[in-house]
C-alpha cells in the first residue's frame, strides 16, 4: 500500500512537470503553419508569393507611390484576423514605426508602394510566436488585409 502511494504520487509529479502549458518548452510550429497557409491560400483560391522568411503574401494592387524600408514610417489600414476567419484588430487608418512592428507584417509592407493593398500570411514564428496575445493564440498564424496609404 505505501510503495503503490509513493508510485502513485510520482506518477503525478512526472505528469504534471510535462504541461504543454510551461514556459520553458518551446514548440516548433514551422511545418504545422505552412500547412495551415497553404489550406488557406488553397481553400480562398489564392495565388500567393513566398518569401525567404517563410512569409506569404497577395499583391492585389502594387500601388504607384513611394516604396517603404524596414525603417520607414507608415500610415496603413488593415484588418488582422485568424484563419478561422475571427477577426482580432482591425483600423482605417493607423501610423506604425515599421521597426516596432512584428517582423512579419513591417517585412510583408516593404513589398508594396502607396496606394497598394493586398494580403499578408504570417507563421507563428514572424508573429507572436508560442506566447500569442489577447486574442490570438500561440502558435497561430495570422492574415492581414492591408492597403498601404502612406510612407511618411
Amino acid at each position: 500500500m505505501k510503495y503503490s502511494l509513493v508510485v502513485l504520487v510520482f506518477a503525478l509529479f512526472i505528469s504534471c512537470s510535462s504541461d504543454n502549458n510551461d514556459p520553458e518548452i518551446i514548440v516548433d510550429f514551422t511545418a504545422e503553419n505552412e500547412q495551415e497557409i497553404l489550406g488557406y491560400i488553397s481553400d480562398n483560391n489564392l495565388v500567393a508569393q513566398k518569401s525567404q522568411s517563410g512569409l506569404y503574401y497577395v499583391i492585389d494592387e502594387l500601388g504607384t507611390g513611394s516604396q517603404p524600408t524596414m525603417t520607414s514610417n507608415v500610415t496603413v489600414s488593415y484588418r488582422g484576423y485568424l484563419t478561422d476567419g475571427s477577426v482580432f484588430d482591425q483600423n482605417d487608418e493607423a501610423t506604425f514605426d515599421m521597426q516596432q512592428l512584428i517582423s512579419g507584417f513591417a517585412e510583408g509592407i516593404t513589398y508594396f508602394k502607396e496606394g497598394g493593398n493586398g494580403i499578408l500570411l504570417i507563421p507563428s514564428r514572424l508573429a507572436y510566436g508560442n506566447d500569442g496575445v489577447t486574442a490570438i493564440p500561440g502558435g497561430a498564424v495570422i492574415i492581414f488585409d492591408i492597403g498601404l496609404i502612406s510612407v511618411n
